[in-house]
């Protein structure tokens, strides 16, 4: 899905004593290496041709996560690789060939998830300065005519329609052989050259391009649709349903490290957002 997997709820963790604290450590350790298929080597689900979520080079930024995670366990790293399509979870995280995947959305029950490391939301892509910027919502009236980028079958679609806006949607692939075919990067470029007015994207796509892009453009979350489905999700890891300790190892990397995920995100133009919709800013990592 071109959404990209993601987070659950936060959950809340009760304080031990003192006293009971290391060996409770260390029992959690012990359990969780159990459920691995190397407790020595961090196993990771992904995608080979995926920028910016990851690639075999090591250059997405779920690779620099995986990297940090991997540092922090005092383990080595290792992937599985299998195209972000049909059975990408069956044939990586549920045949054991690897034990975590970097990025799953809230709600995407075909794994367990962690807690959310990022907040973010689709977008919409407009080249700065043009006609429609400053445009927030597929509401907006002008965008009647304009030729709209839109990957198939993602949440904006359903809204799209709504505002009587699919005679003027270019229509991109949603389910692709990644090592074949890039729908994102063949909207970002129509609209480089022209061919299309907006492209609708997932947030963490749009903003790496737009880092990068020969002509500015301008980024802006959909936070303002009034109906429809929700535009902004909660990203986490995906793990096993039966890996608990394993999860909960994960949440715990998450929340020692989150100023240090935060920079990485960053760095990759992944526009963040905080629990009130309003753009994260980076923290220095302590």
């Amino acid at each position: 899905m071109e959404l990209r997997r993601s987070g659950a709820v936060l959950a809340a963790v009760a304080a031990l004593g003192a006293g009971l604290a290391p060996q409770a450590r260390a029992q959690g350790a012990d359990d969780a290496a159990i459920e691995l298929v190397d407790p020595d080597v961090l196993r990771v689900c992904a995608d080979p041709r995926d920028l910016p979520f990851s690639n075999q080079a090591g250059e997405g930024f779920e690779n620099k996560i995986a990297e940090l995670l991997a540092r922090k366990l005092g383990k080595g790293i290792a992937y599985a690789y299998y195209p972000n399509s049909t059975g990408f979870v069956r044939n990586t995280l549920n045949a054991h060939r690897c034990d975590v995947v970097m990025g799953m959305p809230q709600g995407d029950d075909i794994v367990q998830v962690t807690n959310p490391y990022y907040r973010a939301s689709y977008v919409l892509v407009v080249k700065k300065g043009g006609e429609l910027d400053g445009v927030e919502t597929l509401a907006d009236p002008r965008l009647k005519g304009k030729r709209i980028g839109l990957v198939a079958g993602t949440p904006p679609a359903t809204i799209i329609a709504q505002n009587g806006l699919l005679p003027y949607v270019k229509s991109y692939p949603l389910v692709v052989d990644t090592r074949a075919d890039a729908p994102p990067h063949d909207m970002m470029d129509d609209l480089e050259k022209g061919d299309i007015d907006v492209a609708v994207l997932w947030g963490p796509i749009a903003g790496n391009f737009a880092k990068d892009a020969k002509t500015p453009v301008k980024i802006a979350p959909l936070l303002h649709e009034k109906t429809g489905p929700r535009m902004v999700y909660r990203m986490g890891m995906g793990v096993r349903h039966s890996d608990q300790e394993w999860k909960r190892e994960l949440n715990k990397f998450i929340a020692e490290n989150q100023a240090e995920i935060d920079a990485i995100l960053a760095s990759y133009g992944v526009p963040l957002l905080d629990d009130d919709d309003k753009p994260k800013e980076a923290r220095k990592a302590p």
